[in-house]
């Protein structure tokens, strides 16, 4: 598939290769981002993953210099490119145990140059959504959207206007969630999240006019509205009671068994 990408976005890229292609530090250029995801404006920026020898890579880690952020690659306002160094260790990491959003930042990613065998394979084994545990993650967005919606209506009763802007976010980021796994669609991380349920093909109606509504005016009215439609949008198979038990077990005790929260996954 071509990729549509704006001239001065193309200079930049073909500076930025041109820049490291023959620096022996580096191994292979990967560009990714809105650039990448056909969904630059014309001022932003060129983010891209630069894959450096295990040495250099060690290097920089101690020195903590593992960003590349630079304007003089680039010919137009505003304009910069944004990098962050990386091995072949961390691709191969991705691959075998990566989280959604790792694995997202690969979605229309492209090698701009590489000196590596076999970097094409471990990019199709990256960017790969994970079936193992998926309908655990379904029940885990259902019953945090469920407790986000009832959270909201506590707060609204007490006009604590705190609670009210989170449990908002928090819904609207649960009910995004459980959308993009029903279409098995990797979570890009927050930035990217309306524009990735825009491209679902299977969601409730009015989904994002929904979640927009409770993040302008956060209130248990918008707040309902966005989780019934949730509701009515597919069966889950999850009661109230076990949504209340899930949180108090999963979220509330989480600390006892060592887990990792649930937004972090």
């Amino acid at each position: 598939m071509e990729i549509n990408i704006k001239p001065h976005h193309k200079r930049t890229i073909e500076n930025l290769t041109k820049e490291y292609r023959k620096d022996s530090r580096f191994l292979a250029l990967i560009i990714g981002g809105s650039v990448a995801k056909q969904c630059a404006r014309d001022d932003s920026d060129v983010d891209f993953m630069i894959i450096a020898t295990d040495d250099e890579y060690e290097k920089r880690e101690q020195n903590g210099d593992l960003f590349i952020n630079r304007t003089d690659l680039c010919d137009y306002s505003g304009g910069y490119v944004d990098g962050k160094v990386i091995n072949l260790k961390y691709l191969q990491e991705v691959a075998d145990r990566g989280n959604e959003p790792s694995r997202a930042a690969f979605d229309g990613a492209f090698i701009s140059y590489s000196h590596l065998d076999h970097l094409e394979e471990i990019f199709k084994e990256i960017h790969v959504y994970p079936e193992k545990g998926h309908y655990e993650r379904l029940k885990s967005f259902y019953c945090m959207a469920f407790i986000q919606n009832w959270l909201m209506g506590e707060a609204s009763r007490h006009e604590n206007l705190y609670t009210q802007t989170r449990a908002a976010s928090q819904l609207a980021l649960f009910a995004g969630r459980l959308v993009l796994a029903h279409n098995r669609i990797l979570f890009p991380y927050h930035k990217w999240l309306i524009h990735y349920l825009e491209k679902c093909p299977e969601k409730p109606s009015n989904f994002i006019n929904n979640i927009e509504a409770v993040l302008k005016e956060p209130n248990s009215i918008n707040a309902d509205q966005l989780f019934q439609s949730l509701r009515d949008f597919n069966n889950w198979g999850i009661t109230d009671l076990e949504a209340y038990s899930w949180f108090m077990t999963e979220v509330e005790w989480s600390w006892r068994n060592d887990k990792t929260p649930l937004e972090d996954l």
